[in-house]
């Protein structure tokens, strides 16, 4: 299916025309939605703000993924903010790799929490049961090693082809739910959902950012372009000064140590192999590739919402396969430094719909940024200090935008049609319960033995490659729903119309255009 190929209502001249005009109106009004469009380039001043900015809208997530992994391996405080500036400095190649020679999208790279499972598997084996020296460093050196290998696969899956195969079988009735479930998956994060939230705190944060991006983004050209740089600025300063003045007792969410700023080195020495040699043992590895077709599943939902955000065409079969390759290469290059992995970001694109930035050279900007300053110390330790209540806020306000994003791929389909809402409600649905269930089971190891108890099939389903991949994907949402929705579209009866398709290659960017001049 390419853009070259004719469709049954474009024979009729007038269908034809009408349909046109509807695309250019279309187009029209996403552009007049952009402040900058994919191919601008602000000055480089603004582009260096807007740049952070969007990582801004992810450092929630690149900070939670090392904390999380630092914190199961029991990794030194003092290591752990080199940790951190490692991941920053990751993102930002990667991001930059990926913007000029892969997808060419505005898409952030960071830390996938589609491959913290199995890496978390990876650091529970070997610091409770010994492997090698049972230490943190060995721990890093095995999930180092199944990274590395495991992307090795996502290469050979991008760069062959194999998933842009998959672009036939794609149409906006399984595209919708899979990018909502993006967002929707994330309602139960703990910076938004803990017990003890900090629920006046999350409320700023998210008030300041609807009101800059949606009351005020009329009255100043700063409200529409920096909402989220304002609203965490200033939720900060007041988090920072209510914590001094003891309202925000230590300990408590929202609290801000202003110490633990300056309490670390100044400049990081981040090089390859800077933890040592990666360790490779087969059943980490298994693990780690379902991780990392979960992460597929995920990039391939962000790449058609920044498509649609931006007013683009949805993605030919040659940028999927060129962006899931790249994601491949740095996922081997992220296994090389030491960290957890490297995928798309869906905030990022979240911040385009609130902001209406999408330009490419804004996100490279923002890139080298990040890797300067993730070799200073100083910057990571700031960054930690942002409380979980004010990046719920951020949360919010980012994945609400790609929930509407995913759900706005609809217009293209027949929502009269039965078949259409069963298999969007049935897709939904199942992508929430199907990760809710896999959440209660208590763990990778206790979801194996447990199906492997199952009459028959039990002992093939309990295998570890089986039954971790399994898991793995069953507690990705975007994963299970876009999975369940792909199987129903193409074995329900349906026409193409109906569909959404025909409308849908007509939209769809020419696969034999220089893919290099986008």
């Amino acid at each position: 299916m390419t853009g070259n190929e004719p469709s049954a209502s474009g024979a009729t001249s007038g269908g034809g025309i009408e349909q046109e005009q509807r695309e250019r109106t279309s187009e029209a009004e996403a552009d007049d939605d952009l402040a900058y469009g994919i191919e601008d380039k602000p000055p480089v001043g603004e582009s260096a703000v807007l740049g952070v900015q969007h990582y801004l809208t992810m450092v929630g997530a690149n900070i939670a993924v090392p904390l999380i992994l630092a914190s199961a391996m029991g990794m030194p405080n003092d290591v752990t903010a080199r940790f951190i500036g490692t991941f920053f400095v990751v993102s930002g190649i990667a991001t930059l790799a990926q913007t000029t020679f892969g997808n060419r999208y505005p898409i952030v790279q960071g830390a996938p929490f589609s491959m913290l499972t199995p890496a978390l598997a990876v650091v529970t084996v070997v610091t409770t049961t010994g492997v090698g020296a049972g230490t943190w460093e060995e721990a890093l050196l095995q999930l180092q090693g199944a990274i590395i290998v495991a992307a090795l696969v996502e290469v050979a899956i991008g760069y062959l082809g194999l998933i842009g195969k998959l672009r036939q079988y794609l149409s906006p009735v399984v595209i919708a739910p899979t990018i909502a479930l993006i967002g929707l998956s994330l309602f139960g994060a703990p910076q938004i959902a803990a017990a003890d939230q900090n629920w006046w705190l999350l409320g700023l944060t998210l008030g300041l950012i609807v009101l800059f991006s949606q009351y005020l983004d009329v009255r100043h050209r700063a409200f529409r372009l920096y909402p989220v740089v304002l609203g965490l600025a200033i939720a900060w300063i007041v988090a920072a000064g209510l914590s001094v003045g003891g309202v925000i007792p230590s300990g408590n969410p929202g609290h801000i140590a202003l110490d633990d700023i300056t309490n670390t080195s100044p400049v990081f020495a981040i090089y390859p192999f800077q933890w040592g040699t990666p360790q490779f043992t087969g059943a980490f590895i298994a693990g780690m590739i379902a991780g990392v077709l979960a992460s597929i599943a995920e990039s391939i939902g962000d790449y058609y919402a920044v498509a649609d955000i931006t007013g683009s065409g949805a993605p030919s079969k040659k940028r999927i396969n060129h962006g899931i390759g790249m994601e491949g290469l740095m996922n081997v290059f992220s296994g090389i430094m030491g960290t957890g992995g490297s995928t798309s970001y869906s905030e990022n694109i979240g911040a385009i719909g609130l902001t209406g930035v999408a330009s490419r050279y804004v996100v490279q900007v923002g890139a080298a940024v990040m890797i300067v300053v993730g070799f200073i110390g100083y910057f990571g330790q700031a960054i930690a200090t942002i409380p979980d209540p004010i990046v719920g806020g951020l949360f919010i306000a980012m994945f609400g935008q790609i929930i509407a994003v995913g759900l706005s791929n609809l217009r293209h389909v027949d929502l009269d049609s039965s078949r259409n809402t069963f298999i969007i409600g049935f897709a939904l649905f199942v992508g929430l319960a199907m990760p809710a269930y896999m959440g209660g089971v208590g763990g990778v190891g206790a979801f194996r033995a447990g199906v492997s108890n199952i009459a028959l099939i039990g002992p093939i389903l309990g295998e570890r490659l089986i039954a971790d991949t399994i898991y793995v994907v069953g507690s990705t949402g975007m994963a299970v729903g876009g999975l369940a929705a792909l199987v129903l579209d193409n074995t329900i009866p349906g026409d193409r119309e109906e569909r959404g398709i025909a409308e849908w290659n007509r939209l769809t960017e020419d696969e034999f255009e220089s893919f290099w001049d986008r």
